[in-house]
């Protein structure tokens, strides 16, 4: 569950403060898909951003299954992050020298996970339908299956919360769909809690609760 409690984060461009959040309070359920949607420049990136535990606001609060991460130092947050939670980008940021196991096994390289990863990377990569791809490197994989890569990887931990912005910017319409079934099926199989962040109204449409934002603003919170 994410309790987010009045979060405000601002910046000074040009002498001036900019809210690029405004005082943002919402509520996720375990389990549940919600998405974020806005204009770019809206603050939505910030907002998942503050959430993810990556920038500090500058008040408020966030509680992700019932901690409150902005109150541990970093290497506790970092070590938080790293067992709770994963993010997914709108590129794959896959390494090049890395096979696809290889980018799917790399977070594990940062802490102690409990199991025979391996096995768990190779299920993950299957369950994404790549199987043949295992050994790949990314400069031999479409944008579609890099994405599918990269989503593997944020299951490696096997999170409670996934933080996902505009992951299927770059992607063609069929690759998209695609896509947005993966994260349903992952979440109906682990119970993973999703926040998607995108401008693409379709996309948001697909989450079973949408929240909308402007100039730092959000609406539609419950």
């Amino acid at each position: 569950m994410i309790e987010v409690s009045d979060i405000v984060k601002s910046y000074s461009i040009g002498g001036q403060a900019l809210k690029a959040v405004d005082h943002a309070s919402f509520t996720v359920q375990q389990g549940e898909i919600i998405s974020v949607i806005g204009h770019s420049g809206s603050g939505k990136t910030t907002l998942l951003s503050l959430v993810g535990g990556l920038t500090k606001p500058d008040s408020g609060k966030v509680i992700v299954d019932g901690t409150d991460i902005w109150s541990l130092d970093d290497n506790s947050r970092s070590h938080f992050r790293n067992r709770n939670m994963s993010f997914i980008y709108q590129f794959s940021s896959l390494i090049p020298t890395l096979t696809s196991l290889e980018n799917i096994l790399l977070p594990t390289a940062f802490g102690d996970f409990p199991g025979d990863v391996r096995a768990y990377a190779e299920e993950l990569i299957e369950r994404v339908g790549l199987k043949e791809k295992t050994n790949a490197y990314p400069s031999h994989l479409s944008g579609g299956q890099q994405r599918r890569i990269a989503i593997a990887r944020a299951f490696i931990n096997r999170p409670s919360v996934v933080l996902a912005d505009e992951p299927t910017g770059d992607l063609d319409e069929e690759a998209e769909q695609d896509i947005i079934r993966l994260f349903s099926e992952m979440n109906s199989a682990l119970k993973t809690t999703f926040i998607i962040v995108t401008h693409n109204k379709e996309i948001a449409g697909q989450a079973a609760r949408q929240l909308s934002m402007s100039n730092g603003i959000l609406t539609g919170a419950a």
